[in-house]
């Protein structure tokens, strides 16, 4: 049975070849996530090995510029461990955000990971964190020294002038050297400057303090004896560990993000492959269907039921074991490919070899095997109860006509029963959506079930119109859609299973999107919006120097501040009065917003609820500095998204703040936004390339931006399911058309030439793509409708938008995938022979 089984698939090569690419491309998804994280985190491992190689010890605070209650490591403390027995090195780090302008003014790297350190050489002038390649690192005030990725983008060579910006006003600096280095920041796609050692503590702590100490052992010094000689010397706040511990703290760290990478990525594999599963049914049906004189055949001549099921399933086998082979193969490359995609995004991955891993490696041949086994275990039971006199037969099993009672019934309580759940799901809120992920499951199982049921009727619709618009042609293909039901359902499940993720993700992220939208252009009226790149807080120097810039209206802070009272801790937002309610829109239930010059504070409506405060009411606050005031409540607003629970004025705050956290500044401009008036802010703030600063239109894409970006991000990871389903429709043409010879030869015969034979077999594709886009559609709609209700109380003005002209594109590109699937099959149906059609069995 097995030389049966090869010998069918050798005989049957061109039938199975759309198989092999569905199972094929499920595996290389597969095989190429695991390669690709496999690799990730080796690469990691052995950087973050290498980077705690030579620490024995390494000390962390968390003091920050400005925060005097949280103690550094100072320069006394910081000779005691350079003196301690053991020691061969100790050396002390403070680092922050520091960002570099190109040429043209720009930023150089992302904001977020570009950062700037201490350069601190030892004895022998040598930093042994950092290769120079160019120069030598930064020994005055007026030098920096640049990693070589940002030198490069930036065009600079040592001697140069390169601008600096901080959070403060942006500095000019000599570059003295270009260095190499394995820091996470530049790998990350940042940057990377060294300051001396002085100068980094100006900017970054306070002179003659270290955020972080570093110790080097001397040979053969215990690392564990000298962390507890080092212990006592540590201000109360610091944290102080082995090297070894921080590589494998860090080492898990890698594994757990890359785990969570790994585990989004085959969610997406395990989509595409239960799509294909969909294919290779309908393969071996068809196959089995054609073969049914051999089959019959073979248990004439004595081949058990067992025989005839077990040889299907090693020609399955045998197919899932090729496919595996070709798909792991392409896996590989997806890794490569995926690893070299990184660097276009600016990530940078530290070098290694490609990692194969066993698990990868059973993972991707027992995905493949199985899955092709299991979806061709069903026609292979059919194939084992065709009787022996099948054989007199003379013509290969046509479908037949088969109550569906009981498929339909059981797929229409488990639609049921799905939609049910979905329902309730919605009508719970945010606690209900596992109950809607449940109930999901089952409406798609209870419609794949349903399809062929659904088929007749909706074809149905549509095919006077396929009549009148294309004559004979038409009415044949509509025929040729419903005539095996199970069929065509089973290609337009595939199609229907994408489409229907596809929908609900884009009507879920349409009407977020929208609702962001519109949150951000109901509430915000400003005209610009300032904030530092990387995220941080911005120096009270960039709002002083806008609030004296001319044509500026009205310029007010969003200014974190945080708030004590009674035991009870409240975010609240330093403002100034006056200007606030000119770039914000904040609708006050009661009393004024004017009261915040007077001193006086303002409640959003559900804080003041649930601590049962009113307008008017005085309440006792405690400042972060413990110093107690006395503040009366002027106003209660709506909701804001935009500002915290309290609004104060900054006057109020500014005694108790030595370093005012301010995170972003929203700006008014007399004549309105305008390229001189957006031209005069970013010239107030000196042309900072560390400065963002966005119109309304670009406030509206900052917040609503990462809604399309995770569209975008899903399209593309559910596009692999999308070509199976296209394979799919292929594959269900090709058989269907061989199948057909005789029928097609007699219908030349009687007049119908090679032209309406290649438009029947087309509008055969157009109708089952349609059908399942248009099965799809509908029931994404429905789930990105309940999941959205889950959210609704979450996101203010959130009101359900179909994205219609998505959905449309989503139906014509169907269209076009059934022209484009059927070229190849209408091609080879025309080019029959019609006498040689005839005489075909």
């Amino acid at each position: 049975m097995f030389r049966t089984a090869v010998r069918n698939v050798l005989a049957h090569k061109a039938r199975l070849l759309m198989t092999v690419l569905a199972v094929m491309l499920g595996v290389a998804f597969v095989s190429g996530t695991l390669v690709f994280t496999d690799t990730l985190g080796n690469a990691f491992r052995n950087q973050s090995a290498k980077n705690y190689d030579d620490v024995a010890v390494a000390v962390t605070t968390w003091a920050e510029r400005g925060d005097e209650e949280t103690a550094a490591v100072d320069k006394a403390t910081l000779e005691k461990i350079q003196g301690l027995d053991g020691v061969a090195e100790a050396t002390g780090r403070v680092s922050g955000f520091a960002g570099v302008a190109d040429p043209d003014g720009k930023l150089i790297g992302n904001g977020w990971s570009n950062t700037g350190s201490n350069f601190a050489p030892g004895a022998d002038g040598e930093d042994a964190q950092y290769d120079f390649t160019e120069g030598t690192g930064p020994v005055e005030a007026g030098q920096v020294a640049l990693d070589r990725a940002t030198a490069d983008k930036g065009g600079y060579r040592v001697g140069e002038k390169v601008r600096v910006a901080t959070n403060g006003p942006v500095e000019e600096y000599t570059l003295s050297g270009v260095f190499t280095t394995e820091d996470g920041a530049v790998n990350a796609g940042g940057s990377l400057v060294l300051f001396d050692t002085a100068v980094a503590q100006r900017l970054y702590l306070r002179p003659d303090e270290f955020r972080d100490v570093t110790v080097v052992a001397e040979p053969g010094a215990s690392d564990s004896a000298l962390l507890a000689a080092v212990k006592p010397l540590l201000p109360e706040n610091a944290e102080a560990k082995t090297g070894a511990v921080l590589a494998d703290e860090q080492a898990e760290d890698i594994e757990s993000g890359l785990k969570n990478l790994n585990q989004i990525l085959l969610v997406f594999a395990a989509i595409a492959l239960f799509v294909g599963i969909f294919l290779i049914a309908n393969t071996f049906t068809m196959l089995v269907a054609q073969r049914t004189r051999e089959l019959a055949l073979m248990r004439a001549v004595g081949a058990s039921r067992r025989q005839v099921k077990r040889a299907v399933l090693l020609e399955a086998a045998v197919v899932g074991a090729i496919a595996s082979v070709v798909g792991f193969a392409l896996g590989l490359g997806l890794a490569v490919g995926l690893r070299s995609a990184t660097s276009l995004f600016g990530g940078k991955i530290p070098g290694g070899p490609l990692v194969i891993s066993p698990t990868a490696v059973l993972s991707a041949f027992g995905v493949g095997v199985l899955v092709t086994v299991l979806a061709a275990w069903l026609p292979a039971r059919r194939a084992a109860k065709i009787p022996p006199v099948a054989a007199m037969n003379s013509v290969n099993a046509v479908a037949t006509p088969r109550s569906l009672v009981v498929r339909n019934s059981i797929g229409g309580a488990i639609s049921l029963l799905g939609a049910a759940a979905i329902v309730s799901g919605a009508l719970i809120g945010n606690d209900g959506r596992m109950i809607i992920g449940v109930g999901a499951f089952f409406a798609l199982i209870g419609v794949i079930v349903l399809i062929p049921l659904l088929s007749r009727p909706v074809i149905a619709l549509v095919r006077p119109a396929l009549s009148k618009l294309f004559g004979v042609s038409g009415k044949l293909a509509a025929q040729n859609a419903v005539r095996n039901p199970r069929r065509t359902g089973a290609t337009a499940s595939a199609l229907a299973i994408g489409l229907t993720l596809v929908t609900g993700i884009s009507v879920l992220g349409v009407t977020l999107g929208q609702a962001i939208d519109r949150m951000t252009t109901d509430h915000i009226k400003a005209d610009y919006h300032v904030s530092m790149a990387s995220g941080g807080p911005l120096d009270a120097s960039a709002l002083t120097a806008l609030e004296k810039a001319d044509g500026v209206e009205a310029v007010s802070p969003q200014q974190s501040v945080w708030l004590t009272v009674g035991d009870e801790g409240l975010s609240a937002s330093g403002v100034t009065p006056g200007d606030v309610e000119k770039v914000l829109a904040i609708d006050t239930v009661s009393g004024s917003l004017g009261s915040l010059a007077d001193g006086e504070i303002a409640v959003a409506e559900k804080t003041a609820k649930s601590n049962g405060w009113k307008t008017g009411d005085s309440v006792r606050v405690t400042f972060q500095d413990d110093k107690k005031e006395t503040l009366k409540i002027g106003a209660v607003f709506e909701q804001n998204e935009f500002v915290s629970p309290v609004l104060v004025s900054t006057d109020v705050v500014g005694p108790h703040e030595s370093m005012p956290s301010i995170v972003e500044i929203y700006v008014k401009m007399e004549g309105g936004a305008s390229d001189a008036s957006e031209q005069a802010v970013v010239d107030a703030l000196g042309d900072n390339p560390a400065m963002s600063v966005m119109d309304q239109q670009g406030i509206r894409d900052m917040f609503g931006g990462f809604v399309n970006t995770a569209l975008n991000l899903m399209y593309g990871l559910l596009a692999m399911a999308l070509v199976i389903a296209v394979l799919g429709v292929v594959n269900t043409l090709a058989m269907s058309v061989f199948e057909r010879q005789q029928e097609i030869g007699m219908l030349r015969a009687i007049g119908l030439d090679r032209r309406r034979v290649k438009r029947m077999i087309r509008l055969e594709a157009v109708v089952i793509a349609l059908f399942g886009a248009v099965v799809g559609v509908a029931l994404g709609t429905f789930l990105g409708w309940a999941i959205g209700e889950t959210i609704a109380a979450s996101v203010p003005g959130y009101a359900l938008v179909i994205p219609w002209d998505r959905l449309a594109l989503f139906l014509a590109l169907a269209g076009l995938v059934g022209v484009l699937a059927s070229l190849w099959p209408a091609r080879s149906g025309a080019k029959l022979n019609m006498l040689t059609a005839i005489k075909t069995e």
